[in-house]
């Protein structure tokens, strides 16, 4: 059996400043959980590098790139990303998440099968802005290089995060052989939303069958589409324990949402996860749904493994 890879790097917590909003712990304590799944040998958690900056020109605009990197941006860009005060280690923090990711991508497409990273999911970032938590959007890039570098005709993007994702679907807008498919919270953020490929706009206490049957939807969508490869946006923020989610979806809930996701990959479509939003409070209510998330997948990958 083929353990499945999760990217993962320590400075994902110790990149944010301690007296950030956002909470960094989260990390550090999944993966202390995921302990127990390494130690059955379903998970290998391996360390991420950082991307180069070429690997993010494939979505972003070279200006906002090379002020990031720089640390020139203006007070205005830094607010609306949300994750101040920086530390020295935010930029490269930032490059190891997306590094996570593509390294992800780049193991599906040798190996098959399922790969994660244990932060990501960064949909709020725009071609030429950051947003949201969001510096440089990990999906887009993914789904770009799937096709232009790898060779996919057909990439589906699934974000089943509660918050909509606004800037992979303006990133991807015009791109034919990807599509972008968002299940959300209609009136959460961001408050100005984008024209995914297919939206699911939820209502404020949809509650699980109201959730499942949009996952069910938009699962029916991708199936049609027939995609070569998918990236799903795994974001746990729908949780009725969640501070910014509204969806008031049960921890059951959350679980059957994955098992329609992976089920789905029994035909053997790759797949990369990306962790998205979760902001319980207490945390240990979004620790336990993400270790039910990252329990399904390597189980679906043992299975895929093993066919």
């Amino acid at each position: 059996m083929r353990p499945m890879p999760v990217w993962y790097h320590e400075t994902y917590t110790e990149g944010i400043d301690r007296s950030a909003r956002f909470p960094r712990d989260r990390y550090r304590l999944l993966r202390k959980r995921l302990n127990h799944l390494e130690g059955t040998g379903l998970i290998q958690i391996l360390n991420s590098e950082p991307i180069d900056k070429a690997t993010l020109l494939v979505a972003h605009d070279r200006d906002y790139v090379e002020r990031f990197l720089s640390g020139s941006l203006e007070s205005g860009e830094i607010r609306r990303i949300g994750l101040e005060p920086w530390t020295d280690a935010f930029v490269p923090r930032t490059m190891r998440i997306v590094g996570g990711a593509v390294e992800a991508l780049t193991h599906v497409t040798r190996y098959g099968g399922i790969a994660g990273n244990m932060a990501g999911g960064t949909h709020h970032s725009h071609r030429s802005f950051g947003s949201g938590y969001c510096v440089f959007n990990d999906l887009a890039i993914c789904a770009l290089l799937a096709r232009d570098k790898h060779g996919y005709e057909r990439i589906a993007v699934l974000d089943l995060d509660v918050h909509q994702g606004d800037g992979t679907a303006t990133i991807l807008r015009d791109e034919k052989s990807i599509i972008t498919i968002s299940v959300h919270g209609e009136k959460n953020f961001p408050f100005k939303k984008a024209v995914s490929d297919y939206d699911f706009p939820l209502p404020n206490g949809t509650g699980d069958e109201g959730y499942l049957g949009a996952v069910k939807e938009s699962l029916a969508i991708v199936e049609a589409f027939s995609p070569d490869i998918l990236l799903f946006q795994a974001g746990v923020d729908a949780l009725e324990f969640d501070a910014l989610g509204n969806l008031e979806v049960s921890k059951n809930g959350m679980k059957i949402r994955n098992d329609l996701v992976f089920s789905f990959l029994d035909r053997r479509t790759p797949c990369i996860f990306f962790m998205g939003g979760g902001y319980s409070d207490p945390i240990k209510h979004t620790i336990d749904a993400f270790n039910d998330l990252f329990e399904a997948a390597a189980e679906s990958n043992a299975s895929y493994c093993n066919s």
